[in-house]
């Protein structure tokens, strides 16, 4: 018998998602898991301590960033302490003895189903079913039977629930990379002093003029490379935004630091999300 992992990962979606294949990349292939409905249920699950860790999406090259998950890691206090990415490679699966000239209704994640728009078009007369998961449609699959029905998913959903991949590669864009976040509850201990790190932050400003320009400078006077800036509603105070940032460097880091402190004498709120290590 397997001696059961004591990491236990969160995620959203079925056993099978690309959230799982993230999580078996970045904690190893036999890392226990809790798969949950919703994303907030990922973080109260890992608040609770009925994880050890979590993954989220939180950025898609095709689709952009996923906002839930921004407003999460505001409303939970849970340290970013990993970062990895997945291509998205979308499979056309269906139970065994269903052929591909039989289908005539696919299941599958609204967003999985707008990255194969090309499919649909060289197959008009197959219908698209919006389905709460990529995985769980397969499973869907597996446990009703409907007929003439197949699933776009993952190589490791059909797999998992013993389905046959029909067409492989169905998505449009083979440049599809899904980043994802590992969670904590603690900050991740720095060990050294290795390059390689990146920072996650969320602040608010003064709504007047010039104070982004003034929250931007405290990196670029430190020649800090921010690798991306997204805005998001200040709730209860419209038409102002929180602004969340990556950047290179450790918040430990005497340019970082410098250039944090100095943010936040300008802003309303500064909160550090984590500093971490990529995986490629």
């Amino acid at each position: 018998m397997r001696k059961r992992s004591k990491t236990k990962v969160a995620f959203q979606g079925e056993p099978g998602a690309f959230s799982h294949a993230a999580a078996r990349k970045l904690l190893g292939p036999d890392v226990d898991i809790l798969p949950c409905p919703r994303f907030d249920e990922v973080f109260g699950a890992l608040q609770a301590k009925q994880a050890t860790h979590a993954v989220i999406p939180i950025e898609n090259t095709l689709h952009g960033s996923v906002h839930e998950n921004y407003d999460h890691l505001l409303e939970y206090d849970l340290p970013i302490v990993g970062e990895t990415s997945i291509r998205i490679s979308h499979q056309l699966i269906a139970m065994p003895g269903t052929r591909f000239r039989d289908v005539r209704r696919v299941l599958s994640h609204p967003v999985a189903l707008n990255q194969c728009v090309r499919f649909f078009k060289e197959h008009p007369d197959i219908e698209k079913v919006p389905h709460y998961d990529t995985a769980g449609s397969v499973k869907t699959l597996a446990d009703e039977r409907p007929p003439h029905s197949a699933a776009i998913a993952s190589a490791a959903a059909a797999e998992i629930y013993g389905g046959v991949i029909l067409k492989r590669g169905i998505e449009d864009d083979r440049q599809n990379f899904t980043r994802f976040f590992l969670l904590d509850r603690r900050p991740l201990k720095r060990t050294s002093t290795d390059g390689g790190w990146k920072t996650s932050v969320v602040f608010s400003t003064p709504n007047h003029p010039g104070s982004l320009f003034r929250a931007m400078a405290c990196f670029a006077l430190r020649d800090l490379n921010l690798t991306k800036i997204e805005s998001r509603p200040l709730r209860g105070k419209p038409w102002e935004y929180l602004f969340y940032v990556d950047l290179i460097g450790h918040s430990d880091d005497i340019q970082v630091a410098n250039a944090l402190n100095n943010l936040k004498e300008i802003s309303n709120m500064l909160r550090i999300l984590g500093s971490y290590q990529p995986m490629d």
